[in-house]
């Protein structure tokens, strides 16, 4: 069964470059010991940030058609991890439409529950995905292992975004359109 678009896959490929992008960007930016919000890489490095989490937010939403096509006894679950990733998504943009424009930080301010809760609840969404993609064969075991290990490296530090990113490309390398 294949899913109805084929924004799956690009979607699997195009986030974590996009998020390696910003990685490469922040660095740059940072060499000097100086982050300039001003300046052309914090933009550019913050705009390539905000359309990956939307291909991110992509993935989910095809993932989740894809997963109730082939398994929709697991309904609920998948509804509550794309929901859950839907929601840390939301966050990102909010947090990171409020560094491109301060304007809107200052209107609009994430309280702290964004800022903590946000990006829990996309990664614990999109790996819940993720791992109901390994059960329908849709990715090997080892992808979301991978993703997850990416998503800590950034945690621990964000200079390690361009490793992060590189180790979720690698976890989704091997997505598939279908089942089969």
């Amino acid at each position: 069964m294949t899913t109805p678009r084929s924004w799956l896959r690009p979607a699997a490929l195009a986030a974590p470059v996009l998020l390696f992008g910003y990685g490469i960007l922040r660095l740059l930016d940072g060499r000097d010991g100086y982050r300039d919000k001003s300046g052309w890489p914090w933009r550019v490095g913050h705009i390539l940030f905000l359309l990956g989490i939307v291909l991110f937010a992509v993935l989910m939403v095809e993932l989740r058609r894809l997963l109730l096509a082939t398994s929709p006894r697991l309904r609920v679950l998948t509804d509550v991890a794309t929901v859950a990733g839907l929601v840390g998504a939301a966050a990102f943009v909010w947090v990171i439409l409020g560094d491109i424009f301060p304007g809107f930080a200052d209107a609009v301010p994430p309280p702290d529950p964004v800022l903590a809760g946000g990006p829990a609840l996309f990664q614990l969404g999109l790996l819940t995905l993720l791992v109901r993609a390994v059960a329908v064969r849709l990715l090997p075991a080892w992808g979301p292992v991978l993703v997850l290990v990416g998503f800590v490296a950034i945690a621990v530090d964000l200079d390690l975004l361009p490793l992060g990113a590189a180790l979720v490309f690698a976890g989704l390398l091997p997505i598939r359109r279908s089942v089969g």
